[in-house]
């Protein structure tokens, strides 16, 4: 896709949000990051695509727009989300601590992490201000000097637990005041880029399952930036893989890693990435040593390069509703 409006500083967040089973209030979530609230529209701003899982009931909102506007953008969603989610009623397999439970910040083009951090560090401060009674945990280039991950957070605060199993009172924020029932916790940060990807294994073995994702998990000695889970899904299996970017290829991995890895510029720096054919491919080898197959793989939204390409189209067309158009075209 070509830009015809050059020069753009982007960045993107793939806010997550606790609800997949209420079309309309997802979709008023998504069109909420175009307007401001009293009528006036964001500019500058696309929402590129909306991704739900019933079964998970977590939806995934893909919204890009410029380094001066995105905060707005990203705080005017989650005003709606925290006005129409419950966590204490919410229901589903995904783990989660909030109902707007992760408000990550990426650099597209022309964009720094610590530009990113600042503008992550701002929203949280915002919402809780909007929305009296909602609190955050920082991770990442937004976390000040320690700038720990999302992972580290997540597992400090118990975001893998079985929801019943949490208790929110007892939860420490980084803004904001003690976590509430009814909104929880999120996790707001900055990092490079993360895709989603996720393999469908031909069984209903979650055992099985959770010894893949152990294999594959760059944690436990997998492949490099991979954060892999199980998860029962639609009577199957399914490996639900966070991909990480990464800095310094060449220094810190070797040549046949990096044969496995996609590099990509933002104009400030490059990043790599493990291939998602190539965690396919490792999935598929593990099953097959235990006799399961498996029965597809999707890619949940976009790769950092046609994430960067489809926010420069739809955002110097005007073209706020993108993933509405974008569903016409696959239909």
């Amino acid at each position: 896709m070509a830009s015809s409006k050059l020069g753009m500083r982007i960045m993107c967040c793939l806010l997550n949000v606790s609800e997949a089973r209420n079309k309309d209030v997802v979709e008023r979530i998504a069109s909420a990051a175009l307007c401001d609230g009293h009528g006036g529209k964001h500019p500058d701003t696309s929402v590129l695509n909306v991704f739900s899982n019933y079964g998970y009931n977590r939806s995934v909102i893909t919204v890009a727009s410029t380094d001066e506007q995105i905060g707005k953008s990203v705080v005017s969603a989650c005003a709606e989300g925290f006005a129409s989610i419950d966590l204490s009623l919410h229901d589903g397999i995904h783990p989660c601590l909030g109902a707007i439970d992760l408000i990550p910040i990426y650099p597209l083009s022309g964009v720094t992490l610590e530009q990113c951090g600042q503008v992550a560090r701002g929203i949280a401060e915002e919402l809780v201000k909007q929305v009296p009674g909602t609190s955050a945990f920082l991770f990442g280039y937004a976390d000040g000097a320690e700038r720990k991950t999302l992972a580290d957070k997540r597992r400090s605060l118990g975001w893998f637990k079985k929801h019943s199993e949490i208790h929110m009172d007892a939860l420490k924020a980084d803004v904001g005041k003690k976590p509430s029932r009814r909104y929880g916790i999120t996790g707001v940060g900055a990092s490079p880029y993360v895709m989603n990807c996720n393999v469908t294994l031909d069984t209903q073995d979650l055992s099985s399952g959770k010894t893949i994702a152990a294999a594959i998990r760059g944690r436990t000695g997998g492949l490099r930036g991979v954060q892999a889970m199980a998860f029962p899904n639609n009577g199957r299996i399914e490996i639900a893989c966070n991909v990480e970017s990464f800095r310094d290829i060449q220094d810190s991995i070797s040549a046949s890693e990096a044969s496995q890895c996609v590099s990509y510029y933002t104009g400030e720096e490059t990043f790599s990435y493990t291939s998602p054919l190539h965690i396919e491919t490792e999935i598929q080898a593990l099953a097959a040593h235990q006799g399961i197959k498996t029965a597809g793989t999707a890619l949940v939204g976009f790769t950092p390069q046609e994430c960067r390409s489809t926010a420069e189209y739809a955002i110097s067309h005007g073209i706020g509703q993108f993933w509405k158009r974008r569903r016409e075209i696959s239909m």
